[in-house]
């Protein structure tokens, strides 16, 4: 192997090497005991103990946290995926005057931060009396993530060769039907990577979780992780825990279609 390609590897792995390391960390805490957590040195080869896990499931109510995050998250991604394709498709397919103002616009919005809309959200919650309720938190998200799936979708959309929607429409089928029978399904890659992208930014998103949800009844697992620490403790072994459930899922999923995703993210950037 050339030195020059051997940097190149070298370099990425190291690159890989570090982005890693805070999962790696607090996987290899989790797996320890109370003692081994504070044992100096530390060790680094952990007994392999669940206890941090039982703790966790127990003694801070987890599952519980889970619970609402896949009812969020999942709600989230199916609703934003139903208004997106529609939206997608009209601005891949119709003759808009002002396609280009309006993609520039979900991209504009896009770009706000979080704490520039965090009142008037708040308000808007607070006088439908959806504070500390699902839909109070599924709502903001939508409208956070909406952009993203319409960019991903209208990208994909575009790629996809206009001659068979009109085959399936002389052969009788409405535009809606060439749409979920057509489009859709020729599409797959690009719904897919939507939908993980959008559930992984519910699942993960703390900001307007720890703004909504101040009842423990509906809090999601970034705001149960924090609210760990008790007063004069931290349990460290137990936030490691949960970290690795609340993170394994997403990795397991990226890694088995990462190749989905990078197609559908790429779609678009090539012509011809």
């Amino acid at each position: 192997m050339k030195p020059s390609k051997l940097l190149f590897y070298g370099i990425i792995f190291i690159i890989i090497f570090l982005s890693l390391l805070p999962f790696i960390w607090f996987v290899h805490t989790s797996l320890k005991t109370e003692g081994e957590v504070t044992a100096i040195p530390p060790k680094l080869v952990p007994s392999g103990s669940l206890n941090f896990y039982r703790s966790a499931i127990t003694d801070y109510n987890l599952l519980h946290y889970v619970r609402n995050s896949v009812i969020v998250a999942g709600a989230t991604t199916c609703v934003t995926l139903f208004i997106s394709v529609f939206a997608a498709y009209a601005l891949a397919r119709l003759r808009l005057k002002y396609k280009g103002l309006i993609m520039g616009s979900l991209l504009l919005v896009s770009m706000f931060p979080q704490i520039s809309i965090a009142g008037p959200v708040w308000k808007i919650l607070q006088a439908l009396g959806w504070l500390n309720s699902y839909q109070g938190l599924i709502i903001p998200y939508v409208t956070l993530t909406l952009p993203l799936g319409v960019w991903i979708l209208t990208s994909f959309f575009n790629e996809l060769p206009k001659e068979l929607e009109d085959a399936a429409r002389i052969d009788g089928c409405t535009r809606i039907q060439a749409l979920y029978k057509i489009v859709i399904p020729l599409a797959a890659p690009g719904v897919f990577t939507a939908a993980i992208l959008v559930f992984i930014y519910a699942w993960n998103e703390f900001f307007f979780a720890l703004l909504i949800m101040t009842q423990q009844k509906f809090q999601t697992l970034p705001i149960g992780i924090a609210l760990f620490q008790g007063q004069y403790t931290l349990p460290w072994g137990e936030i490691a825990a949960a970290s690795t459930v609340a993170t394994v899922p997403l990795v397991v999923v990226v890694f088995l279609f990462q190749k989905r995703i990078v197609s559908g993210l790429s779609a678009g950037a090539i012509k011809g």
